[in-house]
């Protein structure tokens, strides 16, 4: 029996193993949703740590969900530009609240209303438009004013979005990836809404999936996956997760407070 259980091959998590390629330097930050004040806070850690780590090519990962829910998803698309004009190596995948926004921006009824059910009021708010012209729109009325209110930059920059991004060992999503189909062949829809599928898998997958979309209190790290979306929006903690060579470290903003 002692002999069998020791010519058995040990399973290898994948985290145990997973690294980036040298000489590069990753943070990934989870989903904002309008909390423009923690994301403020939390690149200001981001580059205090990165100044105080040796000089590596750096660069962050937005992994979705930048606006909807939080009180100023306008001053957080204002705050992603920014960066990206500045550091330049600033990415962005596309959430399911990013896919709703560009279809609400079109004027479209049907999006509008979902758009105002999942957190698109406050989205709405952050922009030209009173408390009480808002209240005074009924949704044909609301849809045919957004157009006209989302500023066309905004809607550019957004469109730009990428769906997934692989670097090393990892690959980062916004939701997850549905297990069994290799990344090449993933649907968007999979990418930016999936949820019980992927998070009921233990199984290891192509690369270790990083990604937000599911809430939880903190972190959460298994073998084949890393969940950071810590909720920012109502629990004042944003985080992000820090890659280098087969390192891995987080950041957030929970002290802040």
């Amino acid at each position: 029996m002692l002999k069998r259980l020791f010519n058995k091959k040990s399973k290898v998590c994948p985290l145990d193993t997973a690294c980036v390629p040298e000489g590069r330097r990753v943070y990934a930050i989870g989903d904002i949703h309008g909390r423009n004040d923690l994301l403020q806070q939390l690149i200001e850690k981001i580059i205090d740590d990165d100044a105080k780590r040796g000089d590596v090519n750096s660069e962050i990962i937005f992994l979705g969900d930048l606006v909807d829910r939080g009180p100023d998803s306008a001053g957080v698309i204002e705050t992603a530009m920014q960066l990206k004009r500045e550091l330049g190596d600033v990415r962005f995948l596309m959430g399911n609240h990013e896919e709703v926004y560009l279809k609400a921006a079109t004027g479209d009824e049907k999006a509008t209303r979902f758009f105002n059910r999942i957190g698109g009021k406050e989205t709405i708010l952050s922009y030209e438009i009173s408390i009480r012209e808002y209240m005074d729109l009924d949704n044909a009325a609301l849809a045919q004013r957004l157009p006209g209110l989302i500023p066309e930059h905004h809607i550019d920059f957004i469109k730009a979005f990428e769906n997934q991004i692989v670097i090393g060992d990892y690959a980062f999503v916004h939701a997850g990836i549905r297990p069994g189909v290799s990344l090449d062949e993933q649907k968007i829809k999979d990418l930016r809404w999936i949820r019980e599928e992927f998070l009921s898998v233990k199984e290891p997958h192509e690369k270790v999936i990083v990604y937000g979309h599911t809430i939880n209190d903190d972190v959460v790290e298994k073998g084949n996956r890393i969940g950071i979306d810590t909720g920012a929006y109502y629990s004042e903690k944003l985080t992000a997760l820090a890659l280098e060579g087969n390192q891995r470290w987080y950041l957030d903003t929970a002290a802040s407070q």
